[in-house]
């Protein structure tokens, strides 16, 4: 009897760290709303970036996310869910709110 050869292509490789699956979450209406949503936070200086030391402050880029998610709101009504639709007003309450305390520290 042979002993086969870890490279044999009929035999699995074995590997060397466990295998990680990289976690997806559901796919639903808030994998639209949070990336863009997280994208605006991060604009207004409300998130900190772990990689920067001073958050980053980008209005302009911050008022396009919005824009884009009150296009969004506009063009799904009447098909969201209503806890769809509380999600989405809410995001859009937080940044909006954000946005024009910015815009008002900034034209102090």
């Amino acid at each position: 009897m042979t002993k086969k050869n870890s490279h044999d292509p009929e035999r699995p490789k074995e590997p060397s760290e466990p295998s990680r699956q990289e976690f997806l979450p559901p796919l639903d209406f808030s994998s639209i709303v949070l990336p863009i949503f997280t994208q605006a936070l991060l604009k207004l200086g409300l998130l900190g970036d772990p990689e920067k030391a001073e958050p980053e402050l980008n209005l302009e880029l911050a008022r396009r996310m919005i824009d884009i998610l009150d296009l969004l709101k506009d063009r799904t009504k009447g098909n969201l869910s209503p806890e769809e639709e509380t999600f989405l007003d809410s995001c859009l309450q937080q940044l909006k709110a954000g946005y024009l305390e910015k815009v008002k520290i900034i034209n102090l």
